[in-house]
């Protein structure tokens, strides 16, 4: 069905205000027209009957007389929003006492507006600390955008004025807030387009150097820190690692680069040796040859004794240089091998530290990247000899206090004094990994989530006995925990997400204590 247009709604709206005998006033013709075009019915604007009203509000004080020219000024533009919060704010400027003429009017205003009396939102400090928190949030919001910096650029010098035009302040923020969800969701893409850019930047460095296992390892500690929410001290954790990798992998590099010259000047040395060698014996053999021919001349013994000792110099000059590129080459191969040997070193000592990148720093159990690495060893164990696996979510107790009361230094190491206390307590072949935060993962293999609910509870009572020293205090450190078995055809990280469940309904259920899920 196709709208009516204009004229026939007018035709239309003529013959219902004959057919009802209404009087052709204004306002029946309106609401008669817009029933029929199915225009909502909005009321009139009453502009006279407020005009009077805002002529009557005193203006003693400066405040009342710049909300007075706020209310006048939305009367001009229709606007019920401006209207309204100028008369709020005005209530903020009505005297206690009042006087005798104003009394009546004053007491009216006061007692419509009496739960926001003194308007704060509206005063100039809020508008100043609004622009205060806008310059704060700048540098996240970046420069790229000239339309938005423009933007704020006039809101901020708009909210430091003394005496803001709190309407056109608010329109000011309507077009700022609608630019900002823009900027901020660029901002959000930008962000994940990088951090795709540098996964496919750690993948294709692994997949170029496979069988470095260091570098390797330092692609994995990246890949792990740049999984959203980024934390600071996350990367500050990996960046000092890494820095300690990258010293030593340019050690090992100017190591490599020492033993390769000393390689090739060993056999530079052997070369030329093996010239002067040849040489000498070339000349040695001449000489022998000429001492042989003068032998045969000679016709007494005085006559081949010269010889005879030009014969011994020379092999001895020949045994000489022999002994000497004996003794240098000797020297070189040994330099080479310690050389050798230094690298291998380093190349272990990198290994060492690229499998470093897979546990916690602080309390020495792996990390989530070591952890996933570990339930998918366990999984495949599981699914190829059909034997149980349990999952443990554990976390500290009012770890948040502990941390407020003592200092992050003291929550470091209730952290690790509770993952002593675990690794103590578990066998050999369970596995303990800091989740985050608080949170630890116990995986338990070859157990049912009975004997892990019972494995969870002995480590609380273990826990009991053994007090964290904070100082000279003795703190009783507990924790809540969570137990769920991993069930045929599970993915390993639902299973945790079934125990950390578990975990907070220990933890709403009155804490230190293990529910199963």
């Amino acid at each position: 069905m196709s709208e009516k247009k204009p004229f026939e709604i007018a035709r239309e709206t003529l013959k219902q205000l004959t057919t009802r005998k209404l009087a052709p006033t204004p306002v029946n013709y309106k609401s008669i027209y817009n029933e029929i075009g199915g225009i909502p019915s909005v009321d009139p604007f009453p502009t006279q009957e407020l005009r009077v009203i805002a002529h009557a509000l005193p203006a003693k004080t400066p405040g009342q007389q710049r909300q007075r020219a706020l209310f006048e000024s939305a009367i001009d533009k229709m606007n019920w929003d401006a209207v309204r919060a100028a008369l709020v704010a005005y209530g903020g400027f009505v005297p206690t006492q009042a006087t005798a003429g104003e009394g009546s009017l004053q007491a009216s205003v006061s007692s419509e507006v009496s739960p926001v009396r003194s308007a704060p939102a509206l005063t100039h400090e809020f508008l100043a600390q609004m622009g205060r928190l806008i310059e704060y949030a700048q540098p996240a919001l970046g420069q790229d955008d000239e339309r938005f910096v423009i933007q704020t650029t006039e809101l901020l010098k708009a909210l430091k004025q003394p005496n803001c035009d709190v309407t056109a302040v608010k329109q000011l923020l309507i077009n700022y807030s609608h630019r900002l969800s823009f900027v901020a969701e660029d901002q959000s893409e930008i962000k994940n387009g990088l951090l795709k850019l540098l996964h496919l930047v750690f993948e294709n460095i692994s997949e170029i150097s496979p069988d470095d296992q260091w570098l390797t390892g330092q692609m994995d500690a990246l890949r792990q820190v740049s999984q959203p929410p980024l934390s600071l001290r996350r990367l500050d954790d990996v960046e000092r690692r890494l820095k300690d990798v990258i010293a030593k992998q340019k050690d090992a590099r100017q190591k490599t680069v020492e033993a390769q010259d000393e390689m090739r000047q060993m056999l530079a040395t052997f070369i030329e040796r093996l010239s002067q060698m040849a040489q000498s014996t070339g000349t040695f053999h001449g000489k022998l040859e000429e001492s042989a021919r003068l032998i045969e001349q000679a016709k007494s013994l005085e006559d081949i004794a010269p010889v005879l000792k030009e014969v011994v110099g020379a092999t001895k000059t020949m045994a000489n240089e022999s002994l000497v590129a004996r003794d240098e080459l000797r020297d070189m191969r040994e330099q080479a091998s310690s050389t050798q040997i230094e690298i291998a070193k380093l190349h272990q000592e990198l290994d060492r530290v690229s499998t470093q990148a897979r546990h916690d720093p602080l309390t020495g159990a792996l990390n989530r990247k070591g952890l996933e690495e570990a339930l998918e060893r366990e999984i495949s164990t599981v699914r190829r000899k059909e034997t149980p696996l349990s999952v443990a979510m554990l976390d500290i107790d009012n770890f948040k206090k502990l941390n407020d009361q003592l200092g992050h230094a003291q929550g470091d190491n209730a952290l690790t004094h509770l993952a002593t206390v675990a690794r103590e307590c578990m066998r050999p072949q369970d596995t303990l990994a800091r989740y985050g935060g608080e949170e630890f993962v116990v995986l338990m293999p070859d157990t049912p989530f009975e004997k892990g609910v019972e494995a969870m509870t002995r480590l609380q009572r273990e826990l009991t006995k053994r007090f964290f020293m904070a100082g000279t205090e003795k703190l009783l450190i507990t924790f809540s925990a969570g137990v769920a078995q991993l069930s045929p055809d599970e993915a390993g990280m639902d299973a945790i997400r079934r125990a950390d469940e578990a975990m907070y309904l220990a933890k709403r259920s009155g804490k230190n204590r293990v529910v199963s899920a």
